[in-house]
């Protein structure tokens, strides 16, 4: 048995010891706790104490990560090597933040100049919408910045278009102005099929303000195609190969950020990915974010074998960010086969879902309280509320930590039946109640505490789990860089678009139930 196979091994014996204890018993047996399972980072303090961890099960994980050679992984990623290893790239976003060193020839800071130049052009001017169209990292990426950085907005107000379905940009422009909208593409390639539909009727649109192509910009690395749609190359900005789609928020995509908040604040953003970036590569496994917060999760999905996190921020600028990150995360770490092209043997990563707190706890907490499956909880606040009211934030917070709390420790029987005797309530009636009201308690959780939600604290927010993910893809054997499973989806839709715009026929092979519903789809009369 290799170390790496006995440290898996220790892995599920930890498990498996760790399973019958209570977080109660937990606690109750080690005074040090939170103290052993806290950790401070650039700007914020990660609680793992409510994790079903304890200091041996920490150090299986931690040998687990030595044993994958994490440390020489990382090293190698922001060296250029090419880890993206079936396609043959480099994985280096953190270059565009100053936490790499670029390959030679890529002007990373000129191409960062020259979209933040035109970004204070365009907020100096007469826009006063801009629409950003895009799919994926195209629009996921700005649009959670966006919302996140609201207390920073003072440019045009920003807008954002990603599905193919009409009505998304229909209702988007309904109350705008062709001639003070400045609309974004923002494709690499300038092909992406929803990208592009929606980008030729938001061309359309402007174009009853006169020549759309003033009002155009994009963000692709295909001059032909754009100089072909008319946006003049001045206007148009690029990016790498090794910088993908969901990491790319760095890049010129991230130009309807500058163009919200302005040049000042996105260097600021960039700066505390930065800081991140420089903690992840310098601070020793035993004290590093992004390696405790995998191994946390690492922890959860192959020891405890629980299939998904709901992650609840408890700020609503924070509204996008589970989108976010499950985009991240998923489309990354979603790998059945390892690096080598083998079937892998255990699981790798986990469902991430989640809406901001205080919302979520009136609708899906009952389950996660009280349901049958255990399902671990990331929660992330800030510590100091920015354009809010202090009395609202230190509210939120007493919620914030209170559905930690409960989650943990729940409330036994004999303490609901001992609460509604104190209340006056009937034998009768605490015996009909009492299973009702009792929370099993021991569903774990790990607490993110930014000290503030500003443009340096998102940088760090998103670079955290940006490095996360390659920690955990690392130790799973998983290339976190490629996305073959989007393209399946988008081969066939190609194929069946003929037969349900009137211009072809199904292609021949198509499977039954494709075939039905496609006729369904088409009848002429529905009467």
């Amino acid at each position: 048995m290799s170390e790496f196979e006995a440290a898996w091994a220790r892995l599920q014996t930890d498990a498996a010891r760790l399973q019958t204890q209570h977080l109660r018993q937990l606690f109750a047996s080690d005074p040090g706790r939170v103290a052993a399972l806290s950790f401070e980072g650039p700007g914020m303090l990660l609680d793992l104490s409510r994790e079903k961890l304890d200091a041996a099960a920490l150090a299986t994980l931690l040998d687990l990560a030595e044993c994958a050679k994490v440390a020489a992984r990382r090293d190698a990623a922001f060296a250029g090597a090419p880890i993206n290893s079936t396609e043959n790239r480099a994985v280096l976003h953190m270059a565009l933040r100053g936490g790499a060193t670029p390959p030679e020839g890529a002007d990373v800071a000129g191409t960062l100049s020259r979209f933040l130049d035109y970004a204070e052009t365009v907020r100096a001017g007469p826009i006063t919408d801009v629409i950003n169209i895009g799919i994926g990292g195209s629009d996921l990426g700005p649009v959670m910045v966006t919302r996140a950085l609201a207390p920073d907005h003072d440019g045009p107000r920003l807008h954002f278009v990603s599905n193919v379905d009409g009505a998304h940009l229909a209702d988007t422009v309904q109350h705008l102005d062709p001639a003070t909208t400045l609309v974004i593409i923002a494709s690499k390639t300038f092909t992406t099929l929803e990208t592009m539909t929606n980008a030729r009727s938001a061309r359309d649109w402007l174009a009853q303000a006169g020549d759309p192509g003033p009002r155009m910009a994009a963000v692709s690395t295909n001059l032909s195609g754009t100089a072909e749609f008319g946006i003049a190359p001045e206007r148009v900005f690029g990016f790498w190969d090794w910088v993908g789609g969901r990491y790319s928020v760095w890049s010129a995509i991230g130009l309807p950020v500058a163009l919200a908040v302005g040049a000042d604040a996105f260097r600021a953003f960039l700066a505390g990915a930065a800081a991140m970036d420089a903690h992840f590569r310098e601070a020793p496994l035993v004290e590093n974010l992004p390696v405790l917060l995998a191994l946390a999760g690492l922890f959860r999905r192959n020891g405890m074998g629980w299939p998904t996190v709901a992650l609840i921020p408890y700020d609503q600028r924070l509204e996008r960010f589970p989108a976010y990150v499950q985009q991240l995360d998923m489309e990354s770490n979603g790998k059945r086969v390892g690096r080598d092209g083998q079937r892998l043997a255990g699981a790798t990563g986990p469902v991430i879902w989640g809406e901001p707190g205080t919302n979520s706890q009136h609708s899906f907490f009952q389950l996660l309280h009280q349901g049958t499956d255990v399902i671990p909880a990331e929660f992330i606040a800030a510590r100091s509320p920015r354009a809010a009211d202090p009395h609202h934030h230190a509210l939120l917070m007493a919620n914030c930590l209170a559905q930690a709390q409960a989650l943990a420790f729940g409330r036994t029987e004999a303490e609901v039946r001992d609460a509604m005797a104190a209340a006056g309530k009937s034998a009768e009636e605490i015996d009909r109640l009492a299973p009702h009201r009792t929370f099993p308690g021991d569903r774990p959780s790990t607490t993110l505490l930014l000290d503030r939600l500003d443009p340096a604290g998102l940088g760090g927010l998103v670079a955290l789990y940006e490095h996360k993910v390659m920690v955990q893809g690392i130790i799973w054997g998983v290339n976190s860089y490629d996305q073959w499973g989007v393209e399946l989806g988008k081969e066939l839709a190609s194929a069946l678009i003929p037969a349900l715009t009137g211009t072809g026929a199904l292609p021949e092979g198509t499977d039954p139930a494709t075939a039905a519903m496609a006729a369904r789809l088409t009848e002429k009369d529905l009467t």
